[in-house]
């Protein structure tokens, strides 16, 4: 009959546990260990919402570009001629005019009653022209009637005295008598001198008033012209052709001389004012060559004046039209400008990443040969444009890399694309 001991059997039942927690560890540890020298699975990019481009070699065009509007080279300001209250507005911005057409009709009683008193003033001068003029000339007549009448006593007495003389010499007249007649001779012929003198000096006189009352009356006339002009003018004209681009009054508005009252602008003399970011201006030029898209046509023009100072961080650049303007260029109308700076041979190059500017060197996906995963490469950029920029070093022809914003992935330097 066999004894059972139990002593000897807990002992192995606890050498046989000690043994498994022992194995199992182990088996814990070497998992860790593995498990630390296995590497990060890639984070996943999904192909369709990625931009992925390929790397080229061959010409650069260098372009910046800008937003902005056309903007008429030739504009008028129409100003108020006087003061005035706006009686009525003719037009409405929009509608094509010449320089007679009328926009606004202006009310000034008091101009136009002093262009009234002016008129009456002229008229009242020239009657007064006209009655200086009769009295003269009735006084030159009177002159001249005296003159005649002189003269006709003068011949009477110059023909006595030759027959006295006649008569003296045969001793029928008494000398005395002929002094007496010499005299007489000698007198009338000094009267006549005289008035014929004072007729002389009285024409003078008379062409002298005549020219005195002419002025006034001239002076008069433009006055009561430039009244007139200045009524007239409150009915305001253009001045010039072109479009009516801004009413600035309304009717009843009291305006003074000089307000803008309205803008006239000619379609045919339009530019582009482009909007070029501080950072890109550097490059531009003035005559480079101009793309502006209208969005119903691209017109073709040059940059021909760059703004010196800065507004808002951008400059201000005119590029002035060389080419056939579409049907629906418009002043305001907006427009976007692409300026080219200079086109580069045998240059590598790749679309603009979403992180990165010119000259400096950023972090770029590489995709391997079969696309199916992207290495994180250090590449130098160059030059850029307006949708590309040059490869310095880090890239090769051909190479394929994400363009689009990576952020999302983390610190991965692989990632799979799929």
């Amino acid at each position: 009959m066999d004894i059972k001991r139990p002593g000897k059997s807990k002992l192995k039942k606890r050498i046989r546990a000690a043994i498994l927690v022992v194995i199992g560890l182990a088996a814990v540890g070497g998992i860790t260990y593995g498990l630390t020298k296995l590497k990060p699975a890639a984070p996943t990019l999904d192909r369709s919402t990625a931009v992925i481009d390929t790397v080229k070699r061959g010409l650069f065009v260098r372009q910046v570009h800008g937003n902005g509007t056309l903007v008429p080279q030739l504009t008028r300001w129409v100003p108020a001629p006087a003061d005035g209250r706006v009686e009525t507005i003719l037009l409405q911005p929009g509608v094509e005019v010449s320089a007679s057409t009328v926009i606004f009709d202006l009310s000034n009683p008091q101009m136009e009653q002093q262009a009234i008193d002016a008129d009456f003033q002229m008229k009242a001068a020239q009657a007064d022209a006209e009655n200086l003029k009769m009295s003269l000339e009735s006084e030159s007549l009177t002159q001249q009637s005296a003159i005649a009448s002189i003269n006709a006593e003068y011949s009477q007495a110059k023909l006595q005295l030759d027959t006295d003389e006649v008569l003296g010499k045969q001793g029928l007249v008494p000398e005395i008598l002929l002094k007496v007649a010499r005299v007489r001779v000698q007198d009338i012929a000094n009267r006549l001198k005289v008035e014929r003198e004072r007729l002389a000096i009285s024409a003078k006189s008379t062409k002298a008033q005549i020219n005195a009352q002419e002025s006034r009356v001239q002076q008069l006339r433009a006055l009561a012209k430039l009244k007139k002009d200045q009524v007239d003018a409150l009915k305001v004209r253009a001045g010039t052709s072109g479009v009516l681009q801004q009413v600035s009054v309304q009717i009843g508005q009291q305006v003074t001389p000089g307000f803008n009252m309205a803008r006239v602008a000619d379609p045919a003399s339009l530019k582009a004012e482009l909007k070029i970011a501080e950072t890109q201006i550097k490059d531009v030029r003035v005559g480079q060559p101009v793309d502006v898209d209208t969005r119903n046509g691209i017109i073709q023009g040059r940059v021909s004046r760059i703004d010196p100072a800065a507004r808002e961080g951008t400059f201000v650049v005119d590029a002035e039209l060389t080419g056939p303007l579409p049907a629906s260029a418009r002043p305001d109308l907006s427009v976007d400008g692409t300026i080219e700076l200079e086109r580069l041979d045998n240059v590598l190059s790749v679309g603009r990443p979403a992180v990165g500017q010119a000259q400096q060197t950023v972090g770029m996906f590489r995709l391997s040969p079969d696309g199916q995963e992207a290495t994180l490469v250090p590449v130098v950029l160059g030059r850029s444009s307006v949708s590309t920029i040059e490869i310095v070093s880090g890239l090769r022809e051909g190479d394929q890399v994400i363009l689009s914003d990576t952020a999302a992935l983390g610190d991965a330097k692989r990632i799979r694309v799929r």
